[in-house]
């Protein structure tokens, strides 16, 4: 991978032992975020069914922990630019599998929503974090890391889809469930924190001047490249909260069947980005994205015409193919781009615009599915995300 390709390189550097070892720290809080989201949405079927939610309520609750990041994420920026990247992922990699606990007693409407602030207002700290520690580490290693650090995501999501199809096959309690995979991460999370890169890292690695606010210096192209995120990010939320309703309220799949849907999708949007440092390399990011682009639009056309849960469920992995690398090289063109901000600040403002543009994802698509159903729904989303890949994908 030529060096030339990451702005504010020096050529002259090497890569030390320290920014080896945060090489392979790095992605570990990627698997844990996609481990515990896995392991929270593989619920969500039961949670509306236990608390006798209805399409459009479920969809106001889901606004909650978008919110609470939106929120979060104003505060991140200042955080890593005081305490260091490294600093808020150590504390959020402990943080995030704690509130998923909460998840196991929810009893009421009232506790659910608390729970659902608690686990947005973590997350939002923690996407911000661990994405400007993954820019850090790129820039001191001078190669791309960004891609296999969310293939990590994706495979953290595949495992928890699994481990939560198998949960719901043996029939283990909500609690039992999401008790077992936030123990699990604890030592992981424990001994990668050692390796992460020094507070001083992403000064050292950022010379850029920082911004003085969320409000100030938007330029089009971040614009632009938040708004692509936001269709992208709102694309695989809806197959995380209502892909397991679709395949079993619609299509009559059973719930470890539902619970297939986004396993696939996580599983072939891993394997893609495993190698998708490389092919960004070998291919250029232009023709890459605009491949990617076209299986996503052809795996989402798929789902919307399928007749079964197994042909639905093919269509969410090939979605989940086509999507694998454009979250990942749009957050590093934001995070890598030239201007006035630092790479936390890029990725807040960027972080901001797609939670905000979350928050009213979820409350849309539930009255859109209570007023015209999930199919309509997923028809809809489609013809938006074709347009914005269309427009989008040209400014990266």
């Amino acid at each position: 991978m030529g060096i030339s390709t990451l702005p504010g390189q020096k050529a002259a550097e090497r890569p030390d032992a320290r920014a080896a070892r945060a090489r392979w720290a790095a992605p570990v809080p990627f698997l844990i975020l996609g481990l515990v989201f896995s392991s929270y949405f593989v619920q969500i079927p039961s949670l509306k069914s236990d608390l006798g939610l209805t399409e459009g309520e479920l969809g106001a609750f889901l606004v909650l922990p978008v919110l609470s990041g939106v929120v979060a994420m104003q505060w991140a920026g200042r955080l890593v630019a005081r305490q260091g990247s490294a600093t808020l992922v150590r504390l959020t990699m402990l943080g995030l599998p704690l509130s998923l606990l909460g998840f196991a007693v929810c009893g009421d409407r009232v506790t659910f929503a608390v729970v659902l602030v608690v686990f947005g207002a973590v997350d939002g700290l923690m996407d911000i974090s661990i994405n400007a520690h993954a820019v850090a580490v790129e820039r001191a290693l001078q190669r791309r890391v960004m891609n296999s650090c969310h293939a990590a995501w994706s495979i953290g999501a595949a495992l928890g889809s699994g481990l939560g199809a198998a949960a719901h096959h043996a029939e283990l309690s909500r609690a039992a469930h999401l008790t077992l995979i936030a123990a699990a991460q604890m030592p992981l999370a424990l001994a990668a924190g050692r390796h992460l890169l020094p507070a001083a890292a992403d000064r050292e690695a950022d010379q850029r001047p920082r911004a003085t606010g969320w409000r100030t210096g938007w330029t089009p192209r971040l614009l632009l490249l938040g708004l692509t995120g936001t269709v992208v990010l709102i694309t695989g939320g809806v197959v995380g909260n209502w892909g397991g309703i679709y395949l079993h309220e619609d299509l009559g799949a059973s719930l470890a069947t539902a619970s297939l849907g986004y396993l696939g999708f996580s599983a072939f949007e891993a394997g893609v980005r495993l190698v998708g440092d490389g092919l960004q390399e070998r291919l250029g990011t232009r023709r890459l994205t605009g491949a990617s682009a076209a299986v996503a639009v052809t795996g989402l056309t798929a789902v919307v015409l399928s007749p079964s849960p197994a042909a639905a469920i093919a269509g969410f992995s090939l979605l989940g193919l086509g999507m694998a690398v454009l979250v990942p090289i749009t957050l590093g063109a934001a995070g890598h781009g030239e201007g006035e901000h630092s790479a936390a600040d890029a990725l807040a403002k960027v972080g901001t615009l797609t939670y905000t543009g979350m928050l009213l994802g979820p409350v849309f698509i539930g009255w859109c599915a209570g007023s015209f159903g999930l199919t309509a729904t997923l028809a809809g989303l489609l013809v938006l995300l074709s347009a914005t890949l269309l427009v989008g994908l040209r400014r990266l």
